[in-house]
């Protein structure tokens, strides 16, 4: 397995995988696929209910595409095997909109066939590494709200439950 740096040819292959996770996993849709307009949030008993939208995939490779671009204040990595085959992915960026700039982890994903074997702790890592040598001090990361495995995986690395986001109903 091999992380490098993704290129704008990657975008349709890394919006087809993470479309086509969603689209079965619909725990990893948070608010900021929601906000977004990647995935569609409604109440229903209480409780969320999240779905990709209709355009999820354009709006996906919008924002893809946006982050490849610009390598001062993003980055994505992906990992592919030794076929060439996408195995997963990560997503990074720098926010100004605090106190201090921040670092966001947006995305992490891992082919269902490839997790267990370390890779998404490379490729968390890897965006660390990159936000740090930034400069960046704080980073984040935001998760759907039933990703309890996702959860686990993100505290094994050191992150905390810091808030919660609610939306009106």
């Amino acid at each position: 397995m091999m992380i490098k740096e993704a290129v704008p040819a990657d975008a349709l292959m890394l919006a087809e995988m993470f479309i086509g996770y969603i689209d079965g996993h619909r725990e990893y849709i948070s608010h900021g696929e929601i906000q977004m307009g990647v995935g569609e949030g409604f109440i229903s008993g209480g409780q969320l209910v999240a779905v990709p939208s209709g355009c999820a995939k354009d709006k996906w490779l919008k924002y893809i595409n946006e982050h490849i671009a610009d390598k001062e204040t993003s980055n994505v990595w992906k990992v592919v095997d030794e076929c060439g085959a996408l195995a997963g992915f990560c997503v990074a960026d720098i926010q100004e909109d605090g106190d201090e700039p921040f670092g966001m982890v947006c995305d992490v994903l891992v082919s269902e066939e490839y997790r267990g074997k370390g890779i998404g702790g490379e490729l968390l890592q890897t965006a660390i590494d990159w936000l740090k040598g930034k400069g960046v001090k704080d980073i984040y990361l935001e998760s759907g709200k039933n990703n309890h495995s996702a959860h686990r995986f993100f505290e094994k690395r050191g992150f905390c439950h810091v808030s919660e986001i609610y939306k009106l109903a």
